[in-house]
């Protein structure tokens, strides 16, 4: 992230809860934001947004990253559709097992979308043949569709009847 940002570009940090849990261990929005701030050189600007926050609080901070100002953007899934900002070139996703491959393939088209090469790291601790599998899958192809019945795969098609989504 550092090396993209010196090098002018922009980077998403995801994850997937907004603030700490006692129920949940999983990395979120605040603290995240707060570590960066701290290990991060200071010329470095890191700000946060999620969906409890006001729509426009929210769209100033959106507006501000689009436009350059903020270099690093903590996020939870709320950037998934209609962001386009170009220079951002890092996608980094903590505690990937917790997000569907839809929703993975959906943050990883967040980047790319400029001229220049483009990352997104998904971060898991979870060591599992199944997470690793799904990981491997994000991997392996940039395609919707392949990745759509790897899910299928992996997840069955639910009950179509009774209480299990579908």
């Amino acid at each position: 992230i550092t090396r993209e940002v010196l090098a002018g570009r922009q980077a998403y940090v995801i994850c997937p809860m907004v603030e700490e849990s006692e129920m949940i261990e999983a990395e979120n929005v605040l603290d995240y934001t707060k570590m960066l701030r701290q290990k991060l050189p200071e010329s470095i600007c890191v700000e946060y947004l999620h969906g409890k926050m006001k729509g426009r609080e929210k769209n100033q901070i959106m507006e501000r990253f689009a436009a350059g100002e903020i270099q690093v953007l903590v996020s939870t899934t709320v950037v998934e559709v209609g962001v386009n900002v170009p220079n951002a070139t890092v996608m980094m996703i903590e505690n990937a097992e917790r997000f569907g491959l839809a929703q993975l393939h959906q943050l990883r088209g967040r980047v790319g979308r400029g001229p220049w090469q483009s990352y997104c790291i998904l971060v898991s601790d979870n060591r599992g043949e199944d997470n690793k599998t799904r990981l491997d899958a994000m991997r392996r192809t940039q395609s919707g569709f392949a990745l759509a019945e790897e899910d299928l795969k992996l997840r069955g098609p639910g009950d179509f009847f009774g209480a299990r989504q579908h």
